[in-house]
């Protein structure tokens, strides 16, 4: 009864009818807004320790009717009368929310999938994080265990709905998605990936009480956990395969140019047509080929760049032969790279990260390699590193792959945003796509400064992962607004990059299943490059790099209209010193 009194006072305030005296200060009024529009977002969203997430039609409904009041109390506050960090929050809670708002508007709600994963995978990973220290944990985490077959079954009724108006992923990126539900179905319970958190007693709990909880983990997942992942396998196979739509662009759905359009702005937080940039990439593409060549000539290789790009993809040489090998790589990479921060960096994180394969369950259609960044204080943050598949995962891409998703890439960037004290929540968990994405490309191009690629091989792995984003610019948008064929795209990909067939291809499905967040990675790493460029050039003597990049990281991830100013104003005052 308490929390629904909270919940409603909350709501009334953001409705503008509080009783009680109106601050007069801007900044004042702002921040009070925003810290009860937060409290009250997080309280319709939150996966409670007891329960999953409602996924109803009415309570989807809610939450899009309570953010078009949060979103129109926003557009009432005088941004120019706020301070700049208020600034900064406003233009956050907008972007936050007009993209929750376009998500419902454009009916994403009904492909709760990708091509490589989807929430029964983010079930079991939400799951596996929750933190488990007493009696209390435990058994709220059986209870949350219990309602996944209801939250399964309404994201299922979700599918339904887009079967019967056409609005599914595309047939041709669904091939043995079946694979990724049916590994979480065991025959052994205590071998499910819901069991692990009851293969460690804690000390507070006694060896009997311990018991019962393991055998009530154990009926749980035999009883609810594994016929609610049958129950989704069922129909992915029987009803959804087969009546997934055939087309594959983003553009082919109802109102789908303008859904493609929305989905490009918000991925990169520019406005841009489709055509800019198509024009961008291949401009890109271009350039990164023409640097490519020149390696190729500095190795005295006699033949045409699709016979180099054969012998990497097939030279034994360039391929590990276990997966301890491949994991022991990416780990010393790392540490190499831990070495270099300091004489680029001037505030480093405190949260320590590991270096472990991407799961198994999910490894199969899932991307090279991603981060994970640590939800609370107690955890660290993981450099994934796919070990699927040995003979696709050339180690010449590896000291990209590491600079990009751990340091000092994403666990850098993340990390530092999460320890911004004096940031409110709603920042410090804040990720934008054009930002976070940018910033990683551009720790694959810090490579070159922290002596990384020191052979031509590793070189031309660099060179081949910066040619994959600049040719998503291509590929992206050509199959989701100017009718490309999937196969264009693979061939496109595949006679530019030396990422393996395996790659290209999970790639290429991967763009057309998530429309325009591919986009983010090379125009976020321009604009940031840019800025580099344009402070080196007017400090001249006064550019320090190690504060350049404190600026572009103590904010946390913002739009990239957002950075722009930031890093102006810090050159106005670099020069005013």
């Amino acid at each position: 009864m308490r929390i629904m009194l909270t919940m409603t006072c909350l709501l009334v305030s953001l409705a503008g009818c509080a009783t009680g005296p109106i601050q007069k200060d801007p900044d004042q009024r702002f921040t009070q807004l925003a810290e009860q529009l937060w409290q009250a977002e997080t309280a319709l969203t939150a996966s409670e320790p007891d329960r999953m997430p409602d996924m109803s039609p009415a309570a989807l409904s809610a939450r899009q009717q309570q953010r078009l009041n949060w979103q129109q109390q926003l557009q009432q506050v005088n941004v120019a009368q706020l301070s700049e960090q208020n600034q900064i929050n406003h233009a956050i809670l907008m972007y936050r929310l007009a993209n929750d708002i376009d998500e419902y508007r454009f009916n994403a709600h009904l492909t709760p999938l990708t091509s490589e994963s989807g929430f029964h995978t983010s079930v079991a990973m939400m799951l596996q994080r929750s933190a488990l220290r007493q009696l209390a944990d435990y058994e709220n985490y059986l209870q949350k265990l219990a309602t996944v077959p209801v939250y399964m079954q309404q994201q299922t009724d979700w599918m339904r709905q887009g079967l019967l108006t056409g609005i599914t992923q595309p047939k041709a990126v669904l091939k043995g998605f079946e694979q990724s539900i049916s590994s979480y179905i065991t025959d052994d319970m205590t071998a499910s990936v819901f069991y692990r958190p009851f293969l460690t007693k804690p000390d507070s709990i006694s060896d009997a009480k311990w018991q019962q909880l393991q055998d009530s983990a154990q009926q749980i997942i035999m009883q609810h956990i594994n016929p609610a992942y049958q129950a989704y396998y069922d129909f992915m196979v029987q009803d959804y395969m087969p009546g997934a739509r055939d087309t594959i662009a983003a553009s082919a759905l109802a109102d789908g140019a303008a859904f493609y359009q929305n989905r490009l702005e918000h991925y990169t937080t520019l406005k841009l047509t489709p055509q800019q940039v198509h024009d961008t990439g291949l401009a890109e593409v271009k350039r990164i080929r023409g640097e490519m060549q020149a390696i190729i000539a500095q190795l005295g290789f006699a033949g045409s760049f699709a016979d180099f790009i054969q012998f990497l993809r097939t030279d034994p040489q360039f391929y590990p032969q276990s997966e301890q090998e491949l994991m022991r790589y990416a780990a010393w990479l790392s540490k190499q790279a831990d070495a270099q921060l300091p004489r680029l960096f001037k505030t480093l994180p405190r949260t320590p990260y590991g270096v472990v394969p991407v799961p198994a369950e999910i490894a199969p259609k899932y991307t090279t390699g991603r981060y994970a960044g640590a939800s609370r204080d107690d955890q660290a943050g993981f450099y994934w590193v796919n070990t699927y598949a040995l003979n696709r995962r050339p180690l010449y891409e590896m000291p990209a792959l590491t600079l990009h998703e751990a340091v000092p890439g994403h666990h850098l960037q993340i990390s530092l945003a999460r320890e911004q004290a004096s940031l409110p929540d709603y920042r410090r968990s804040f990720y934008t796509s054009a930002f976070g994405e940018g910033w990683g490309l551009y720790a694959e191009y810090l490579g070159l400064e922290m002596g990384f690629y020191d052979d031509p091989y590793s070189n031309f792995g660099r060179l081949t992962y910066e040619m994959w984003r600049a040719a998503r610019l291509v590929v992206d948008t050509g199959m989701h607004s100017m009718g490309w064929s999937r196969q264009q795209a693979i061939d496109l990909l595949a006679a530019n990059t030396a990422l393996s067939m395996h790659n290209v291809t999970t790639e290429i499905d991967r763009y057309i299943s998530w429309p325009a967040q591919a986009l983010s990675y090379k125009l976020g790493e321009i604009t940031i490059r840019r800025l580099r460029a344009d402070a080196e050039q007017q400090l001249a003597d006064k550019f320090d790099i190690r504060r350049f990049h404190d600026v572009v990281l103590s904010n946390g991830s913002v739009p990239l209209a957002v950075l722009e100013q930031q890093v102006a104003a810090y050159i106005t005052a670099q020069l005013a010193e």
